[in-house]
């Protein structure tokens, strides 16, 4: 599944062009490398992302198209959370 697409589903990010805006900052990454909004994303992987003055270290649980909001959560689980200065 493409970046933008999985923080919209999961819904760390609401929408899929802010999504690409956050990605093309080079505020995200995937297992250690910076992501592009196409980059593909799978089960297992580490993303960690910059959400203004705190990151965010996530691992990806599962992949699906849709969600209801509830179930959102379901999709990664949150590995650490660091203010920065």
């Amino acid at each position: 599944m493409r970046l933008d697409k999985f923080l919209k589903v999961s819904r760390l990010i609401k929408r899929r062009t802010l999504a690409k805006e956050v990605a093309g900052q080079g505020r995200i990454k995937i297992n250690g490398n910076n992501a592009k909004a196409s980059s593909i994303v799978s089960v297992g992987d580490e993303l960690v992302i910059q959400f203004g003055q705190k990151v965010v270290t996530l691992e990806v649980t599962s992949l699906r198209e849709a969600v209801n909001k509830d179930e959102a959560t379901t999709l990664y689980r949150v590995i650490s959370e660091e203010k920065v200065d």
